[in-house]
């Protein structure tokens, strides 16, 4: 039987010692580029070195079709971790699958040189079976944390109203086994990673979940009012909110990927964000702050968010990464982004 309101179950999971970064890992999984084992064994040795305390890293069976996963505790296993030093979350719902074309069927042209594919599997069975695979490419580092990934994506699927809401009980049917090995012991909290925030808001009204990490929606360029209502809301619930992919996948900073999308000028949709990052830069140049730091800042200040997940390519970006979090940021800086309508938001942050 799925979790309908009225069987919400009670949250006995509060979470308060994940660090204000948490490290993302798309990057291992061939996520636009394919990096050398070498240079992805440095990533996590970074992580591991600079985390001041357990190392939590975000993951999920999608990210390079398992590959993510794979190295990741490949990597913690070369590099000696102690299991009860690192924390794994593991977004389920992607299970690793075999290779049958060019590339992969799911978001082609995102993920390069993988040797499998992947497919949706949302259900009871299927989330567990995303479980078992997803800890056995992790090997002796077992997620701790879980939830439904992209629940978002598998309703937008549906053919019809009535084919919406069997794909929804679908998805309530995976948070019962999520809840099934959280009563196990099997993993510590129950969470949900989505891009379509209004689908975490509708699941949080059926399903008790101790955690939610909100992805290209939550960001210095696209903050909605209700957004910023819902994830205050959250909060106070004591649900902790994770803001992720606040580059919306590296444009704001200068790719030219807009989540998850190659986007080019030539349309009026495209012209447009070139337009803003246009002015954006301006206004980061016009006060020596840095794009990335910008968006870091603003994405962590949102009246309740505890943390944010970011991914690096690089190494040696792991330091940085870490240090926007601290960065302090002019008021004058922000007065002027929302002078010169680039966001629409009045809440404090620290000043310099």
């Amino acid at each position: 039987m799925a979790i309908k309101k009225s069987h919400k179950l009670q949250r006995d999971t509060v979470i308060t010692d994940l660090p204000r970064v948490v490290f993302g890992t798309s990057g291992l999984g061939n996520l636009f580029v394919a990096l050398e084992e070498q240079e992805k064994l440095n990533i996590v040795s970074e992580c591991l070195r600079l985390s001041g305390g357990k190392a939590v890293f975000d993951s999920a069976g999608k990210y390079g079709a398992g590959l993510a996963l794979e190295v990741l505790g490949k990597c913690l296993k070369q590099l000696n971790a102690r299991p009860e030093d690192v924390i794994i979350s593991n977004k389920l719902g992607w299970l690793r699958t075999e290779l049958t074309a060019d590339e992969p069927t799911f978001e082609p042209g995102v993920w390069k040189n993988l040797n499998h594919d992947a497919v949706q599997k949302i259900s009871y069975e299927g989330i567990l079976e995303c479980f078992e695979q997803g800890n056995t490419l992790l090997d002796a580092y077992p997620a701790q944390m879980v939830s439904v990934h992209d629940p978002d994506e598998y309703i937008a699927a549906a053919s019809s109203a009535r084919h919406s809401e069997q794909l929804y009980n679908d998805v309530l049917e995976a948070y019962r086994a999520l809840h099934d090995l959280k009563r196990q012991g099997k993993v510590q909290s129950v969470g949900v990673g989505a891009k379509d925030w209004k689908i975490i808001e509708r699941i949080t009204k059926d399903v008790e979940l101790d955690w939610i990490m909100i992805a290209n929606s939550m960001t210095i360029k696209s903050h909605p009012e209700e957004l910023l209502r819902f994830i205050a809301e959250a909060s106070r619930q004591g649900i902790y909110v994770i803001n992720s992919a606040v580059f919306h996948s590296g444009f704001l900073v200068g790719s030219n990927y807009f989540d998850y999308r190659l986007v080019e000028k030539g349309s009026m949709q495209s012209d447009a964000l070139f337009k803003w990052r246009e002015d954006f830069f301006a206004v980061c140049n016009q006060f020596g702050v840095s794009p990335a730091q910008a968006c870091v800042q603003f994405a962590l200040n949102v009246p309740g968010v505890k943390s944010i997940a970011l991914n690096t390519t690089n190494a040696s970006r792991v330091r940085s990464n870490l240090a926007m979090a601290e960065t302090t940021i002019p008021t004058s800086f922000w007065s002027e982004l929302k002078n010169r309508n680039l966001t629409a938001v009045n809440f404090s942050f620290p000043e310099q």
